[in-house]
Protein backbone atom coordinates (compact mmCIF):
# COMPACT_ATOMS: atom_id res chain seq x y z
CA UNK A 1 0.00 0.00 0.00
CA UNK A 2 1.44 3.63 -0.63
CA UNK A 3 2.21 6.01 1.67
CA UNK A 4 -0.38 8.37 1.40
CA UNK A 5 -3.22 5.51 0.86
CA UNK A 6 -1.58 3.82 3.96
CA UNK A 7 -1.55 7.05 5.72
CA UNK A 8 -4.76 8.26 5.12
CA UNK A 9 -6.43 4.50 6.18
CA UNK A 10 -5.22 4.89 9.26
CA UNK A 11 -6.44 8.01 9.94
CA UNK A 12 -9.80 7.27 9.35
CA UNK A 13 -9.83 3.80 11.57
CA UNK A 14 -9.24 6.54 14.79
CA UNK A 15 -12.66 7.99 13.91
CA UNK A 16 -14.72 5.82 12.18
CA UNK A 17 -17.30 3.35 14.19
CA UNK A 18 -15.57 1.00 16.20
CA UNK A 19 -17.02 -1.64 14.24
CA UNK A 20 -15.33 -0.67 11.46
CA UNK A 21 -12.21 -0.08 13.63
CA UNK A 22 -12.68 -3.75 15.09
CA UNK A 23 -13.49 -5.16 11.10
CA UNK A 24 -10.69 -3.48 9.54
CA UNK A 25 -7.75 -2.22 11.18
CA UNK A 26 -7.42 -4.49 13.98
CA UNK A 27 -7.24 -7.31 12.00
CA UNK A 28 -4.09 -9.84 13.40
CA UNK A 29 -1.08 -9.80 11.67
CA UNK A 30 1.02 -13.08 12.22
CA UNK A 31 3.11 -12.02 9.56
CA UNK A 32 3.78 -8.78 11.57
CA UNK A 33 4.70 -10.51 14.78
CA UNK A 34 6.51 -13.07 13.07
CA UNK A 35 8.82 -11.26 9.82
CA UNK A 36 11.79 -9.65 11.69
CA UNK A 37 12.89 -12.35 14.27
CA UNK A 38 15.60 -13.19 12.23
CA UNK A 39 16.69 -10.50 10.40
CA UNK A 40 19.25 -7.64 11.52
CA UNK A 41 17.62 -5.04 13.88
CA UNK A 42 17.67 -1.74 11.61
CA UNK A 43 19.96 0.10 13.71
CA UNK A 44 23.13 -2.61 13.25
CA UNK A 45 22.26 -2.50 9.11
CA UNK A 46 18.85 -4.19 8.82
CA UNK A 47 16.38 -2.64 7.26
CA UNK A 48 13.33 -0.82 8.99
CA UNK A 49 9.87 -1.98 8.06
CA UNK A 50 8.57 0.87 9.47
CA UNK A 51 9.33 4.66 9.16
CA UNK A 52 8.05 7.65 11.56
CA UNK A 53 5.69 9.53 8.78
CA UNK A 54 3.80 6.39 8.59
CA UNK A 55 2.09 6.42 11.89
CA UNK A 56 -0.94 8.19 12.61
CA UNK A 57 -0.28 12.12 12.01
CA UNK A 58 -1.21 14.36 15.13
CA UNK A 59 -3.06 16.53 15.26
CA UNK A 60 -6.10 15.30 13.08
CA UNK A 61 -7.65 17.38 10.78
CA UNK A 62 -9.94 17.06 8.33
CA UNK A 63 -10.55 19.95 6.14
CA UNK A 64 -14.09 18.58 4.74
CA UNK A 65 -15.54 18.37 8.27
CA UNK A 66 -13.83 20.81 10.22
CA UNK A 67 -13.40 23.80 8.31
CA UNK A 68 -16.78 24.96 7.58
CA UNK A 69 -17.14 26.62 11.23
CA UNK A 70 -13.63 27.51 11.42
CA UNK A 71 -13.83 29.51 8.31
CA UNK A 72 -17.16 30.91 9.47
CA UNK A 73 -15.59 32.28 13.01
CA UNK A 74 -12.40 34.00 10.89
CA UNK A 75 -15.10 35.55 8.34
CA UNK A 76 -17.11 37.02 11.01
CA UNK A 77 -14.40 39.40 12.26
CA UNK A 78 -15.63 38.43 16.08
CA UNK A 79 -12.06 36.56 17.35
CA UNK A 80 -12.29 37.67 20.75
CA UNK A 81 -14.34 35.69 23.40
CA UNK A 82 -17.67 35.50 22.71
CA UNK A 83 -20.45 32.74 21.61
CA UNK A 84 -18.38 29.79 19.88
CA UNK A 85 -16.46 29.84 23.17
CA UNK A 86 -19.46 29.76 25.55
CA UNK A 87 -20.59 26.96 23.13
CA UNK A 88 -16.95 24.91 23.41
CA UNK A 89 -17.08 25.40 27.17
CA UNK A 90 -20.75 23.73 27.41
CA UNK A 91 -19.96 21.39 25.32
CA UNK A 92 -16.76 20.15 27.31
CA UNK A 93 -18.97 20.48 30.56
CA UNK A 94 -21.73 18.17 29.05
CA UNK A 95 -19.03 15.68 28.01
CA UNK A 96 -17.06 16.04 31.55
CA UNK A 97 -21.06 15.34 33.07
CA UNK A 98 -19.77 18.65 35.05
CA UNK A 99 -21.64 21.68 35.92
CA UNK A 100 -19.09 24.36 34.97
CA UNK A 101 -16.40 25.04 32.46
CA UNK A 102 -14.18 27.99 31.64
CA UNK A 103 -11.73 27.89 29.01
CA UNK A 104 -8.15 30.18 29.28
CA UNK A 105 -5.41 30.00 26.93
CA UNK A 106 -3.10 27.06 28.07
CA UNK A 107 -3.48 24.31 31.02
CA UNK A 108 -0.90 25.90 32.57
CA UNK A 109 -2.62 29.42 33.48
CA UNK A 110 -6.07 26.96 34.04
CA UNK A 111 -4.11 25.57 36.90
CA UNK A 112 -2.76 29.22 38.07
CA UNK A 113 -6.20 30.36 37.74
CA UNK A 114 -8.01 27.95 39.50
CA UNK A 115 -5.54 27.60 42.49
CA UNK A 116 -5.94 31.29 42.62
CA UNK A 117 -9.37 31.60 42.86
CA UNK A 118 -9.24 28.26 46.04
CA UNK A 119 -7.19 30.80 48.00
CA UNK A 120 -3.86 28.62 47.66
CA UNK A 121 -1.65 31.71 48.48
CA UNK A 122 1.86 32.50 50.14
CA UNK A 123 2.54 30.23 53.27
CA UNK A 124 0.22 27.37 52.13
CA UNK A 125 1.93 23.66 51.14
CA UNK A 126 0.48 21.77 48.31
CA UNK A 127 0.73 17.96 47.86
CA UNK A 128 1.61 17.22 44.08
CA UNK A 129 3.89 13.94 42.33
CA UNK A 130 7.17 14.49 41.43
CA UNK A 131 6.47 12.37 38.21
CA UNK A 132 4.68 15.66 36.04
CA UNK A 133 5.16 18.23 33.54
CA UNK A 134 7.17 21.30 34.58
CA UNK A 135 3.93 23.51 34.44
CA UNK A 136 2.08 21.75 37.69
CA UNK A 137 5.18 23.03 40.16
CA UNK A 138 5.13 26.21 38.21
CA UNK A 139 1.58 27.01 38.82
CA UNK A 140 1.97 26.29 42.51
CA UNK A 141 4.98 28.74 42.66
CA UNK A 142 2.71 31.44 40.69
CA UNK A 143 0.96 31.64 43.72
CA UNK A 144 3.30 31.92 45.85
CA UNK A 145 3.12 28.49 47.31
CA UNK A 146 4.99 25.25 48.25
CA UNK A 147 5.24 22.09 46.25
CA UNK A 148 5.79 19.24 48.87
CA UNK A 149 6.40 16.44 46.54
CA UNK A 150 5.07 12.81 47.38
CA UNK A 151 6.68 9.83 45.76
CA UNK A 152 5.19 7.69 43.03
CA UNK A 153 3.93 4.06 43.07
CA UNK A 154 6.26 3.06 39.90
CA UNK A 155 3.97 0.20 38.94
CA UNK A 156 1.48 3.30 38.09
CA UNK A 157 3.46 6.23 37.40
CA UNK A 158 1.04 8.10 39.72
CA UNK A 159 1.89 9.50 43.72
CA UNK A 160 1.36 6.89 45.61
CA UNK A 161 -1.60 7.81 47.99
CA UNK A 162 0.27 5.40 51.08
CA UNK A 163 2.59 8.19 51.29
CA UNK A 164 0.18 11.67 51.31
CA UNK A 165 -0.04 11.26 54.78
CA UNK A 166 3.10 11.59 55.91
CA UNK A 167 3.43 14.95 54.22
CA UNK A 168 1.04 16.51 55.44
CA UNK A 169 2.00 19.59 58.02
CA UNK A 170 -0.13 22.30 59.41
CA UNK A 171 0.55 24.51 56.35
CA UNK A 172 -1.10 21.36 54.04
CA UNK A 173 -4.18 23.27 51.98
CA UNK A 174 -4.14 21.31 49.16
CA UNK A 175 -3.84 17.84 47.26
CA UNK A 176 -2.99 18.17 43.45
CA UNK A 177 -3.32 14.81 42.06
CA UNK A 178 -1.88 14.79 38.68
CA UNK A 179 -3.76 11.83 36.61
CA UNK A 180 0.16 11.86 34.69
CA UNK A 181 0.29 10.06 30.87
CA UNK A 182 -3.97 10.02 31.10
CA UNK A 183 -3.27 7.14 33.44
CA UNK A 184 -5.78 8.34 36.49
CA UNK A 185 -5.18 8.30 39.71
CA UNK A 186 -6.47 6.51 42.78
CA UNK A 187 -9.06 9.22 43.60
CA UNK A 188 -10.67 7.03 46.22
CA UNK A 189 -7.96 7.28 48.66
CA UNK A 190 -6.91 10.84 47.44
CA UNK A 191 -10.34 12.15 48.31
CA UNK A 192 -10.64 10.12 51.79
CA UNK A 193 -7.27 11.58 53.06
CA UNK A 194 -8.63 14.85 51.89
CA UNK A 195 -11.87 14.66 53.37
CA UNK A 196 -10.09 13.73 56.50
CA UNK A 197 -7.61 16.32 56.87
CA UNK A 198 -10.21 18.77 55.85
CA UNK A 199 -8.31 19.71 52.10
CA UNK A 200 -8.90 21.20 49.27
CA UNK A 201 -8.54 18.41 45.75
CA UNK A 202 -7.32 20.77 42.55
CA UNK A 203 -6.86 17.70 39.93
CA UNK A 204 -4.59 18.17 36.90
CA UNK A 205 -6.19 16.30 34.24
CA UNK A 206 -4.50 18.34 31.70
CA UNK A 207 -3.14 15.17 30.32
CA UNK A 208 -6.44 12.71 31.07
CA UNK A 209 -9.69 13.68 29.02
CA UNK A 210 -12.35 11.48 29.32
CA UNK A 211 -10.31 9.11 31.63
CA UNK A 212 -12.85 7.76 34.49
CA UNK A 213 -11.75 6.08 37.94
CA UNK A 214 -15.50 4.74 38.62
CA UNK A 215 -16.63 5.86 35.93
CA UNK A 216 -16.52 9.65 36.60
CA UNK A 217 -14.47 11.63 34.37
CA UNK A 218 -11.25 12.77 36.31
CA UNK A 219 -11.43 16.05 36.68
CA UNK A 220 -14.72 16.05 37.90
CA UNK A 221 -13.82 14.14 40.79
CA UNK A 222 -12.24 17.02 43.19
CA UNK A 223 -12.97 20.51 43.86
CA UNK A 224 -12.34 21.21 40.54
CA UNK A 225 -10.15 20.05 37.83
CA UNK A 226 -7.90 21.00 34.95
CA UNK A 227 -7.17 20.47 31.46
CA UNK A 228 -4.84 21.36 28.49
CA UNK A 229 -5.72 21.81 24.52
CA UNK A 230 -2.02 22.01 24.17
CA UNK A 231 -1.00 20.82 20.37
CA UNK A 232 0.01 17.26 21.28
CA UNK A 233 -2.61 16.92 23.64
CA UNK A 234 -5.87 14.26 23.31
CA UNK A 235 -7.74 17.12 22.05
CA UNK A 236 -5.69 19.46 20.47
CA UNK A 237 -6.05 22.85 19.47
CA UNK A 238 -2.80 24.11 19.65
CA UNK A 239 -2.58 26.30 23.05
CA UNK A 240 -5.56 26.10 25.47
CA UNK A 241 -7.15 24.95 28.76
CA UNK A 242 -9.62 24.51 31.16
CA UNK A 243 -10.99 24.76 34.03
CA UNK A 244 -13.91 22.51 35.49
CA UNK A 245 -16.26 22.44 38.39
CA UNK A 246 -19.49 21.97 40.15
CA UNK A 247 -19.05 25.11 42.51
CA UNK A 248 -20.83 28.19 41.18
CA UNK A 249 -19.51 30.58 43.04
CA UNK A 250 -15.96 29.66 42.47
CA UNK A 251 -16.30 29.65 38.74
CA UNK A 252 -17.86 32.71 39.08
CA UNK A 253 -14.54 34.26 40.54
CA UNK A 254 -12.58 32.13 38.23
CA UNK A 255 -14.32 34.00 35.53
CA UNK A 256 -13.64 37.17 36.39
CA UNK A 257 -10.01 35.98 37.23
CA UNK A 258 -9.83 35.28 33.91
CA UNK A 259 -11.27 38.26 32.55
CA UNK A 260 -9.41 41.16 34.46
CA UNK A 261 -11.15 40.61 37.48
CA UNK A 262 -14.72 42.27 35.85
CA UNK A 263 -17.50 40.38 37.08
CA UNK A 264 -19.03 37.51 36.02
CA UNK A 265 -21.17 37.97 32.70
CA UNK A 266 -19.78 41.19 31.74
CA UNK A 267 -19.08 41.41 28.18
CA UNK A 268 -15.52 40.82 26.70
CA UNK A 269 -14.01 44.36 26.18
CA UNK A 270 -16.24 45.97 29.17
CA UNK A 271 -14.34 49.45 30.00
CA UNK A 272 -17.14 51.05 32.00
CA UNK A 273 -17.82 48.22 34.73
CA UNK A 274 -14.73 48.12 36.73
CA UNK A 275 -13.01 45.32 38.40
CA UNK A 276 -13.20 43.71 41.97
CA UNK A 277 -10.56 41.71 42.30
CA UNK A 278 -7.07 41.56 41.18
CA UNK A 279 -6.69 39.40 38.26
CA UNK A 280 -5.49 38.32 34.96
CA UNK A 281 -6.91 38.39 31.32
CA UNK A 282 -6.19 34.73 29.82
CA UNK A 283 -9.19 34.36 27.59
CA UNK A 284 -9.61 31.46 24.51
CA UNK A 285 -10.26 33.36 21.16
CA UNK A 286 -13.19 32.28 18.78
CA UNK A 287 -11.31 30.26 16.03
CA UNK A 288 -9.31 28.36 18.99
CA UNK A 289 -12.71 27.05 20.00
CA UNK A 290 -14.23 26.34 16.24
CA UNK A 291 -11.37 23.88 16.09
CA UNK A 292 -11.52 22.52 19.56
CA UNK A 293 -15.00 21.77 18.61
CA UNK A 294 -13.94 19.98 15.77
CA UNK A 295 -11.58 17.45 17.48
CA UNK A 296 -14.22 16.93 20.18
CA UNK A 297 -16.64 15.18 17.98
CA UNK A 298 -13.83 12.28 17.48
CA UNK A 299 -12.20 12.28 21.28
CA UNK A 300 -14.65 9.61 22.58
CA UNK A 301 -14.02 7.33 19.86
CA UNK A 302 -10.55 7.88 20.09
CA UNK A 303 -10.00 7.18 23.71
CA UNK A 304 -11.37 4.08 23.11
CA UNK A 305 -9.22 3.37 20.01
CA UNK A 306 -6.18 4.36 22.49
CA UNK A 307 -7.75 1.42 25.60
CA UNK A 308 -8.12 -1.39 23.06
CA UNK A 309 -4.26 -1.24 21.53
CA UNK A 310 -2.96 0.03 25.03
CA UNK A 311 -4.26 -3.02 26.44
CA UNK A 312 -3.61 -5.48 23.74
CA UNK A 313 0.45 -3.49 23.37
CA UNK A 314 0.23 -4.40 27.18
CA UNK A 315 -0.07 -8.06 26.49
CA UNK A 316 2.41 -8.29 24.70
CA UNK A 317 5.51 -6.78 25.90
CA UNK A 318 4.60 -7.84 29.35
CA UNK A 319 6.12 -11.20 28.08
CA UNK A 320 9.61 -9.64 27.59
CA UNK A 321 12.20 -9.70 30.00
CA UNK A 322 12.91 -6.40 31.84
CA UNK A 323 9.59 -4.61 30.32
CA UNK A 324 7.41 -4.02 32.70
CA UNK A 325 4.10 -2.09 31.76
CA UNK A 326 1.93 0.02 33.43
CA UNK A 327 -0.69 -0.78 36.02
CA UNK A 328 -4.56 0.73 36.37
CA UNK A 329 -5.64 0.73 39.68
CA UNK A 330 -8.87 -1.20 39.95
CA UNK A 331 -11.32 1.54 39.90
CA UNK A 332 -10.03 2.87 37.09
CA UNK A 333 -12.93 2.37 34.49
CA UNK A 334 -11.10 4.18 31.69
CA UNK A 335 -7.83 5.69 30.72
CA UNK A 336 -6.73 8.35 28.55
CA UNK A 337 -3.23 7.24 26.96
CA UNK A 338 -2.08 10.59 26.41
CA UNK A 339 1.03 8.17 26.92
CA UNK A 340 2.37 4.92 26.59
CA UNK A 341 4.55 4.35 29.59
CA UNK A 342 6.61 1.02 30.69
CA UNK A 343 9.50 0.94 32.44
CA UNK A 344 13.00 -1.09 31.06
CA UNK A 345 15.37 -2.90 32.96
CA UNK A 346 18.95 -2.72 31.37
CA UNK A 347 20.06 -6.13 32.59
CA UNK A 348 17.38 -8.01 31.17
CA UNK A 349 18.99 -6.46 27.84
CA UNK A 350 22.56 -7.28 28.39
CA UNK A 351 23.66 -4.23 29.67
CA UNK A 352 21.63 -2.25 26.73
CA UNK A 353 21.45 1.28 28.06
CA UNK A 354 17.97 2.47 28.18
CA UNK A 355 19.43 5.51 25.49
CA UNK A 356 20.44 2.45 23.25
CA UNK A 357 17.07 1.00 23.57
CA UNK A 358 15.27 3.76 22.47
CA UNK A 359 17.80 4.57 19.78
CA UNK A 360 17.43 1.00 18.29
CA UNK A 361 13.50 1.74 18.72
CA UNK A 362 13.98 5.06 16.30
CA UNK A 363 15.44 2.97 13.86
CA UNK A 364 13.25 0.62 13.82
CA UNK A 365 10.65 3.84 13.33
CA UNK A 366 9.25 3.35 16.32
CA UNK A 367 9.13 7.24 18.07
CA UNK A 368 10.17 6.96 21.53
CA UNK A 369 11.26 8.75 24.51
CA UNK A 370 12.87 8.54 28.04
CA UNK A 371 10.04 10.43 29.45
CA UNK A 372 10.94 13.26 32.70
CA UNK A 373 13.25 13.80 34.53
CA UNK A 374 13.28 14.04 38.25
CA UNK A 375 11.49 17.45 38.84
CA UNK A 376 11.63 18.20 42.77
CA UNK A 377 15.76 18.75 41.93
CA UNK A 378 15.77 21.18 39.28
CA UNK A 379 17.21 24.91 39.65
CA UNK A 380 13.49 27.39 39.32
CA UNK A 381 12.56 26.19 42.52
CA UNK A 382 15.51 27.46 44.49
CA UNK A 383 15.62 30.12 41.90
CA UNK A 384 12.03 31.32 43.19
CA UNK A 385 13.13 30.96 46.52
CA UNK A 386 15.46 33.45 46.51
CA UNK A 387 12.84 36.02 45.02
CA UNK A 388 11.98 38.72 47.23
CA UNK A 389 8.68 37.61 47.37
CA UNK A 390 9.30 34.72 48.66
CA UNK A 391 12.04 36.03 51.38
CA UNK A 392 8.75 38.18 52.34
CA UNK A 393 5.92 35.08 52.53
CA UNK A 394 8.59 32.22 54.12
CA UNK A 395 10.60 32.77 57.08
CA UNK A 396 14.38 31.74 56.54
CA UNK A 397 14.09 28.51 57.98
CA UNK A 398 11.10 27.66 55.50
CA UNK A 399 13.47 28.70 52.61
CA UNK A 400 16.58 26.58 53.68
CA UNK A 401 17.05 25.00 50.03
CA UNK A 402 19.14 22.16 51.74
CA UNK A 403 16.39 21.03 54.45
CA UNK A 404 13.78 21.58 51.62
CA UNK A 405 15.77 19.35 49.46
CA UNK A 406 16.69 16.70 52.24
CA UNK A 407 12.58 16.46 52.87
CA UNK A 408 11.12 16.03 49.41
CA UNK A 409 13.41 12.84 48.48
CA UNK A 410 11.42 11.05 45.87
CA UNK A 411 13.91 7.52 45.58
CA UNK A 412 11.25 5.80 43.83
CA UNK A 413 10.65 8.78 41.06
CA UNK A 414 14.44 9.44 41.07
CA UNK A 415 14.86 5.37 40.05
CA UNK A 416 11.27 5.70 37.36
CA UNK A 417 13.15 8.71 35.72
CA UNK A 418 15.92 6.48 34.77
CA UNK A 419 13.95 3.90 33.65
CA UNK A 420 10.96 5.21 31.85
CA UNK A 421 10.38 4.68 28.19
CA UNK A 422 7.42 6.48 26.52
CA UNK A 423 5.35 5.89 23.70
CA UNK A 424 3.05 8.78 22.24
CA UNK A 425 -0.69 8.74 21.76
CA UNK A 426 -0.92 9.15 18.57
CA UNK A 427 0.86 6.04 17.74
CA UNK A 428 -2.16 3.90 19.62
CA UNK A 429 -4.22 5.55 16.80
CA UNK A 430 -2.87 2.68 14.53
CA UNK A 431 -3.57 -0.49 13.39
CA UNK A 432 -3.57 -4.21 15.29
CA UNK A 433 -0.42 -5.10 13.40
CA UNK A 434 1.46 -1.64 13.92
CA UNK A 435 0.93 -2.58 17.84
CA UNK A 436 2.13 -6.15 16.81
CA UNK A 437 5.67 -4.63 14.76
CA UNK A 438 6.41 -2.85 18.05
CA UNK A 439 6.16 -5.90 19.56
CA UNK A 440 8.32 -7.90 17.87
CA UNK A 441 11.01 -4.79 16.92
CA UNK A 442 11.28 -4.93 20.65
CA UNK A 443 11.73 -8.61 21.06
CA UNK A 444 14.47 -8.44 18.26
CA UNK A 445 16.16 -5.71 19.84
CA UNK A 446 16.64 -8.05 22.92
CA UNK A 447 17.64 -10.75 20.86
CA UNK A 448 20.45 -8.29 19.64
CA UNK A 449 21.06 -6.70 22.47
CA UNK A 450 24.68 -7.23 22.79
CA UNK A 451 25.48 -6.40 19.67
CA UNK A 452 23.29 -3.43 19.70
CA UNK A 453 25.06 -2.50 23.06
CA UNK A 454 28.85 -2.20 22.01
CA UNK A 455 27.47 -0.50 18.97
CA UNK A 456 25.77 2.22 20.76
CA UNK A 457 26.85 2.31 24.28
CA UNK A 458 30.16 3.91 23.94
Amino acid sequence: MKNKSRRTFLQQSAFTGLGTVLSSSFAPSLFARTSNLNSAPAILGGAAKFDIPKWVKWPIWLPEQDEKRLLEVMRSGVWSRASVVTEFEKEWAKTLDVKRCLTVVNGTNALIAALNQLNIRGGDEVLVTPYTFVATIQAILANGSMPVFVDVDPLTFQMDPAKIEAKITSNTRAIMPVHILGLPCDMDRVMAIAKKHNLIVLEDACQAPLAEVNHKKVGSIGDAGCFSFQNSKNIAIGEGGAIVSNNDAFMDKCYSYHNLGLPYGSATGSINVGSFMQASKVRLSEYQAAIGLAQLKRLDEQTTTRNINAAYLSSLIKNIPGITTYKLYDNVTRAAFHLFPFTYNKNEFKGLSRTGFIKALLAEGIPASGGYTTLNTQSFIKETFESKNYKRMYSKKQLDYAAYMENNQCPLNDIMCTEAVWFTQNLLLGSKADMDYIFTAMQNIQKNAEQISKAVDK
